[in-house]
């Protein structure tokens, strides 16, 4: 098993790699492997990766490796959902959740710390592969709810929340520009 174990490991490094968008491995005792990943591929203007960062990794004694996006609410947005009357910050992690539920993705909603993660997970083969348009589609399918619950995040705090908040945000002063196409 542990031919397969590498060669997965091998496989998933090669993806990453071909795309340009491996940044690191992880390590942890609870994972034979993880990386982490900017997607969607491409560099800025200045220079940076343009992505999210993402996580794939294959937990120890699983035949299957889970793609994971984690997101932290910034401070403008926390503000402004904290702000929200009538239970609408409530009914903005309902909304999420129902989202989350009709686009299959694995989620944790941390309400608490304004957090969650969206994953999916691929089985793999008994020859140890997952083909590349697989593991893809995995990443485009977490990455896409991502995008979307920022949309969802955006409508929910419209009129609450001014650009230059942002700029003094700490979460943003690092040059963080999320966009689908820029």
């Amino acid at each position: 098993m542990a031919i397969k174990e590498s060669k997965i490991k091998y496989l998933i490094r090669e993806y990453l790699l071909e795309e340009e968008i491996l940044k690191k491995n992880i390590t942890d005792p609870k994972l034979d492997f993880g990386f982490q990943f900017t997607f969607p591929p491409g560099i800025d203007s200045k220079g940076r990766h343009r992505g999210q960062m993402m996580a794939v990794f294959k937990p120890k004694n699983k035949k299957l490796i889970i793609v994971s996006l984690g997101t932290q609410i910034a401070e403008p947005h926390v503000k402004a959902l904290n702000s929200l009357e009538n239970n609408k910050k409530i009914q903005f992690f309902m909304d999420l959740r129902k989202f989350f539920l009709l686009k299959d993705v694995f989620f944790r909603i941390d309400t608490q710390n304004f957090r969650y993660e969206i994953s999916d997970q691929r089985f793999i083969k008994k020859n140890g592969y997952i083909s590349k348009n697989s593991f893809f589609k995995s990443i485009r399918k977490v990455f896409n709810a991502a995008a979307y619950s920022n949309m969802i995040l955006g409508e929910c705090c419209a009129g609450k929340i001014k650009q230059e908040d942002f700029s003094k945000s700490k979460d943003f002063s690092s040059g963080s520009n999320f966009s689908l196409y820029s």
